[in-house]
């Protein structure tokens, strides 16, 4: 590594592609930063793979869970050191406790993590709220994604204001415009979705708080009135999934399509004619990248007000807002949208106006600069 550049490491936990860390790697200031990551893996990664092919610093942790934490930090530590870094950027819950554990134990003063999550500990898991408290001790530095994470820190958590950085992620808003016919043919072809319309889509991991529960009934309704609709749950792994798979059972077996992971986010998107985000309360849900995404791909959206969603969504403006845990104004809401293109154009044109340039990935950029300046 050159000298005079500062010295930045990226920890994170059970990450197999990410475009955020893409988009970071490519986009940090190399004139003022020499970045490197370190990977707590179980074996190889998209993202990995990515880091390798730009000649960024990457090195993998073997990790498959909690048992292999003392290992983790010994292995941490000697690439911390051997790197000289000067600034951890710790994300997601094994990465803050290993990684800021072992930059702490040598005496790396910028020690910074990134809370992706809520309160969903406090909710779901209360014994883990004690280990965010440990992590919220090591860190000199928290960035929260959003004003309700922010509002868990410093009023649940009791975290003093002036350690919490409110720096929402960043997006290539352009990237999901631009998607070639190709691109969108392959998929189609993958997926048998040819002759489906319309197609309804969610991006969401099969959790019990993102809501799919209500989805799959308002689906239900839908393909009553239009027998052709087709439900594309994509993302579709999760502690849930057995729950979500009696809801299915009851709709036929070609009226919906479960994806567990697709590399071109970009193109998935430009499947769907509508998309739905329905988490089951307001502040369970600490960002939502989806909401962004869904409008910056020009999909008609209905959403719950749920994570950043409460900061800049209005109800008819850029998507149809609905009542939280309600399959019935989901129904009502998507009917909507299919007979009403007008409202649609209107949402679209909206929804894109609503996010540039508040989500554009420079804008985030230049503030994790500045902190780790």
């Amino acid at each position: 590594m050159n000298r005079g550049k500062k010295k930045v490491t990226y920890i994170l936990s059970h990450i197999q592609k990410a475009l955020a860390f893409e988009w970071i790697a490519e986009s940090l200031d190399k004139d003022q930063f020499e970045l490197s990551f370190l990977l707590l893996n179980e074996g190889d990664s998209y993202l990995e793979q990515f880091l390798l092919a730009r000649q960024i610093p990457v090195q993998r942790i073997t990790y498959r869970g909690k048992k292999d934490l003392w290992r983790a930090f010994w292995q941490a530590r000697k690439w911390l050191k051997a790197w000289k870094t000067e600034v951890v950027h710790a994300h997601l819950f094994d990465a803050n406790v290993v990684g800021l554990s072992a930059a702490k134990s040598l005496g790396i003063r910028q020690r910074i993590y990134t809370r992706h999550h809520s309160t969903l500990h406090h909710v779901y898991f209360p014994r883990a709220v004690y280990y965010d408290r440990f992590v919220n001790w090591l860190a000199t530095d928290i960035v929260a994604i959003s004003a309700v994470v922010q509002a868990v820190l410093v009023g649940k958590e009791k975290v003093k204001p002036a350690k919490v950085h409110l720096i929402p992620h960043g997006f290539e808003l352009s990237a999901f415009e631009s998607v070639t016919a190709d691109r969108l043919k392959i998929l189609q072809d993958r997926y048998a979705l040819h002759a489906c319309a319309p197609i309804i889509g969610v991006i969401a991991r099969h959790i019990h708080w993102k809501g799919i529960q209500f989805i799959i009934p308002a689906f239900a309704k839908i393909r009553e009135k239009y027998p052709q609709a087709h439900l594309l749950l994509a993302n579709a792994q999760g502690d849930y999934k057995p729950e979500l798979a009696k809801l299915l059972a009851c709709l036929p077996a070609e009226s919906y399509t479960e994806i567990a992971f697709e590399q071109d986010l970009y193109a998935l998107y430009q499947l769907l004619d509508y998309y739905v985000h329905t988490p089951i309360n307001a502040d369970l849900e600490a960002f939502g990248q989806t909401y962004i995404e869904a409008l910056a791909a020009g999909i008609p959206s209905v959403f719950t007000l749920s994570g950043i969603a409460s900061e800049f969504i209005q109800d008819g403006q850029n998507a149809l807002v609905v009542p939280y845990q309600d399959s019935e104004a989901i129904a009502v809401a998507l009917t909507r949208l299919h007979e009403d293109q007008t409202l649609c154009q209107n949402l679209v044109e909206n929804g894109k106006k609503s996010i540039h340039p508040r989500f554009e990935l420079q804008n985030m950029m230049q503030k994790l600069e500045k902190l780790y300046q």
